[in-house]
């Protein structure tokens, strides 16, 4: 059974950091796109950063110059570096994983970031 499991959210303050990490229990990892998505209270799920097999990182404009997406193939782990956060990033953060060509896209659980003074 597919799983992606993330660690590393909580409760920072305006201008911190926090690291995000995601393990997926994928064969054959490198092929997926993966991704983070997050969900704030009221509002639809949004797509913060992704990242290609070919390791090309894509952000939404609100996270550019302060969030990085990286993956390690060997250890099947994604992460998601978060600087300088602010409340508007409070939010449930998810893991997720696409490969669209073989029909296949696998959620986590999510993890919560809360930014507040």
């Amino acid at each position: 059974q597919v799983q992606l499991v993330e660690s590393g959210g909580g409760l920072v303050q305006p201008g911190g950091s926090l690291r995000l990490s995601c393990a997926a229990s994928l064969s054959a990892f490198n092929i997926y796109v993966m991704a983070w998505y997050r969900q704030a209270p009221g509002k639809q799920r949004e797509l913060v950063a992704s990242i290609t097999t070919g390791d090309k990182a894509n952000y939404d404009d609100s996270v550019k110059g302060r969030f990085t997406i990286s993956r390690d193939n060997a250890k099947k782990m994604v992460y998601l570096e978060m600087n300088s956060l602010k409340p508007e990033d409070t939010a449930v953060y998810y893991c997720n994983a696409a490969a669209f060509r073989l029909g296949r896209e696998y959620w986590g659980q999510g993890t919560q970031v809360t930014v507040s003074s």
